[in-house]
């Protein structure tokens, strides 16, 4: 079947952006949210939220916040104890991971992670991962096809993170639902069922680690492989001296980033994938284009997935799988033009950065040749994602080893968004082998 994102009219768009409430969107805003960005970019970047906060969405402000982390804090203890509650396991989590943190917490635990996600060691895991891409692919081939998601891309990165944690695989079941939960609490809208869900495995996700940890502890892995061995034994792990104070994570801060590792590498993944493999039907000159690239490279050996990094990159900026990022104003400053009080909170809309007509040309297309693609889809400065290189390549790998085993896949039923205004992505995108 033809696939098309929903069109929205001008007016439409100007109708949305002019009532704009992150806690309150409509349904075709989920749908394509980036008609009401192009009206915000051009006639109130800066805008006023009826909270208080600020959403921005030109280019050149959103990296001016990333810049100034001496200005722009990104602890959400502020924000997130009235919305979890004082003692909650939401709140636990996500003001204890690396994301929603500031140094000195944000800098141990980036490095410690960043030490096992060496190139050496992202190159050492692909034989791995092609492996476990070539049986998904087996599996669909068998049975003429399947769901593009729950087949196949959310199967990777649930591979990949559980190698890295160590999580035997009888284990990991789970890991997807406690990941897409605890996400899905950080909407702007939070309901009920959400908060509890999300609560729940926080909860169940770490009573796992907690006995994942004690064994680890008994028996420890390879510190330049096994991400939760690294982080266990802290940075000076083969310091004669042994560690000083503050070197090791508490506890909590282990636990807690373990599940923010799973998160951070999960949907993120799952949605490059499966975004671009939707949007390569949308798009029948890209994918032609993208196929004979394929196509030129498909003799074994040759290191097809090396040469998609331009490709994957575009796909990361057309639909970034993270729309938006979050700040607080630690002073009073001015961001575009227009003075913030301190305490001032910020929603960066990636989205709407990563097609700014001022950075891209011809935004709104999907070029797959486009050069020197400076896109957010990763964010920028000291909160960068630690984990990109390992996310491209597995984009890399997935999406041009589907391309090369099903080039004329077409999908059999008209995919389902997430519903999400954070994290932009499908729940199911049903495909045939034609």
């Amino acid at each position: 079947m033809s696939v098309s994102t929903p069109a929205m009219t001008p007016e439409r768009a100007r109708e949305i952006a002019t009532d704009l409430d992150l806690r309150a969107l409509p349904a075709d805003f989920y749908a394509n949210p980036y008609p009401v960005y192009a009206w915000l970019r051009e006639h109130e970047p800066v805008r006023r939220m009826p909270d208080g906060s600020y959403f921005l969405t030109r280019y050149a402000d959103i990296v001016a916040v990333y810049r100034d982390a001496q200005t722009f804090s990104s602890d959400k203890k502020v924000e997130f104890t009235p919305k979890y509650g004082a003692g909650s396991p939401l709140l636990a989590h996500h003001t204890t991971s690396l994301v929603f943190n500031d140094p000195p917490l944000h800098t141990r635990v980036r490095k410690l992670i960043m030490g096992a996600l060496t190139r050496r060691a992202i190159a050492d895991m692909e034989p791995g991962l092609i492996t476990l891409v070539d049986g998904l692919l087996d599996a669909l081939a068998a049975q003429g096809g399947g769901d593009l998601i729950e087949d196949f891309a959310s199967a990777i990165p649930v591979e990949i993170i559980g190698n890295l944690l160590g999580v035997p695989h009888a284990n990991r079941r789970p890991l997807r639902d406690w990941s897409l939960a605890i996400l899905g609490a950080l909407e702007p809208r939070l309901t009920p069922e959400q908060e509890a869900l999300g609560n729940r495995s926080v909860s169940e996700f770490t009573t796992y680690l907690t006995t994942l940890v004690a064994e680890r502890r008994q028996h420890p892995g390879d510190p330049e492989h096994d991400v939760l061995t690294r982080l266990i034994q802290g940075e000076n792990r083969d310091s004669p001296e042994g560690l000083v104070a503050g070197e090791q994570l508490s506890e909590t801060e282990l636990l807690q980033n373990c599940v923010f590792i799973l998160n951070a590498g999960h949907e993120t993944t799952t949605n490059l994938i499966g975004n671009a493999l939707v949007a390569l039907q949308e798009w029948p000159q890209a994918k032609a284009q993208l196929l004979s690239k394929v196509k030129l490279s498909s003799q074994p050996g040759h290191g097809l997935e090396a040469d998609l990094t331009v490709e994957i990159d575009e796909f990361l900026r057309f639909e970034s799988s993270n729309q938006l990022s979050n700040r607080r104003a630690i002073k009073a400053c001015q961001v575009g033009g227009v003075d913030l009080p301190e305490g001032t909170l910020l929603t960066l809309c990636i989205g709407a950065a990563n097609r700014d007509p001022a950075q891209f040309a011809h935004p709104e297309q999907l070029d797959l040749a486009r050069e020197n693609n400076r896109h957010l889809a990763f964010g920028f400065g000291i909160h960068q994602c630690a984990g990109l290189s390992l996310a491209r390549l597995e984009g890399r790998i997935a999406v041009g080893r589907f391309l090369q085993r099903f080039p004329d896949y077409v999908l059999s039923a008209a995919p389902t968004r997430g519903g999400r205004a954070r994290f932009r992505g499908f729940l199911k995108a049903p495909f045939s082998i034609a």
